[in-house]
């Protein structure tokens, strides 16, 4: 009896480029990661073809996530190193473990709420290159372990402060107890720890409740696609050259 062998995808050069998408909630950055390598795959792309990040959003936040792909991930550093801006709001009101609603969220008394000439002083101490202490939830490593999978276990993990570039600060609008900001800044900056650092300045709490990454170097929201408006199978056509604009 003859059975009808599926035939493999026909072997095509491995696809070197950039995708610009504009992740959504839910996601972490290596999900859409590995979404994409599947739809690569489909088209025959190598079953280990790589593809990587340049910047991590955390799964509650959404925006521009530079994806590379092939070849193009020997370029990661200079993406990484890029500006970056973001839109983001802060609660003064709440605090949380994770610095954002992903955590254990609570209440924080304030009996004066600032009003918003002390809001924008505050906020001056952090513009130019600053100190800056990563978040307990963060992917920074401490002996080897990562300091979320540490937090998570409940171990308070020893992080130091470093330094980092924040270009501008914008408050875009303040009503108790939502402050709203634009932000652009360099390599490594976690508006997680702005919030709480802002909070601890004007002596309230200090959540990050929506957080959304608007450009990544030269490569903005206008041009990133989301995973449903990308086709379920991707091929080189469909990736950007490393140079796009």
């Amino acid at each position: 009896m003859n059975e009808t062998k599926q035939q493999a995808p026909p072997s095509v050069p491995t696809p070197a480029g950039l995708l610009v998408i504009d992740k959504q909630q839910g996601f972490t950055s290596m999900d859409v990661c590995a979404i994409l390598r599947t739809r690569l795959r489909r088209a025959g792309a190598p079953k280990r073809i790589k593809v990587g990040h340049a910047g991590t959003l955390d799964p509650l936040a959404t925006g521009v996530l530079v994806v590379l792909i092939g070849n193009a991930t020997r370029s990661v550093n200079v993406f990484m190193a890029s500006e970056k801006e973001y839109t983001t709001t802060i609660d003064l009101s709440r605090s949380s473990t994770s610095d954002d609603l992903g955590g254990e969220v609570a209440e924080v008394p304030v009996g004066s709420p600032p009003d918003r000439s002390a809001v924008e002083r505050a906020l001056k101490a952090f513009r130019g290159e600053i100190m800056q202490l990563p978040p307990q939830f963060s992917a920074m490593k401490v002996g080897g372990e990562r300091a979320y999978k540490l937090a998570r276990e409940g171990t308070h993990a020893p992080l130091q402060p470093r330094p980092v570039q924040i270009h501008s600060i914008e408050l875009r609008s303040y009503q108790w107890p939502l402050v709203d900001l634009h932000i652009r800044c360099g390599k490594g900056v976690y508006i997680r720890s702005l919030a709480r650092d802002l909070g601890i300045s004007l002596k309230t709490g200090g959540l990050l409740t929506s957080l959304r990454r608007t450009r990544v170097g030269k490569h903005g929201i206008e041009m990133a696609k989301t995973l449903d408006q990308l086709p379920p199978v991707l091929v080189q056509g469909d990736l950007l050259p490393l140079d796009a604009d």
